[in-house]
């Protein structure tokens, strides 16, 4: 079991509907870059790259660096995550 502090970190990681749906998207599509999140979901790039990078600083979401692109892609904490999210619905 994870202390409370390293809940609490996953729990702010997932705590807005657009991160969701982010980690949906890298889960379905794996290795995207942020230009491709922002582009799929519709949505400013600025906005998709904090968004990542909240997911990646919480654990939920792996970086791959491919020269001067980034790929994403979730991790194992991440996808465990989303089934518990789908519990919810």
């Amino acid at each position: 079991m994870k202390n409370k502090r390293e809940l609490e970190k996953i729990f702010k990681g997932v705590a807005n509907h657009r991160r969701v749906e982010i980690l949906l998207l890298l889960n379905d599509t794996p290795g995207l870059s942020v230009i491709e999140v922002s582009d799929k979901l519709k949505t400013n790039f600025k906005t998709i790259a904090e968004h990542i990078r909240k997911l990646h600083i919480s654990g939920l979401v792996f970086k791959t660096s491919h020269g001067q692109s980034v790929a994403h892609t979730v991790s194992p904490l991440g996808k465990d995550v989303l089934a518990f999210c789908r519990t919810l619905e």
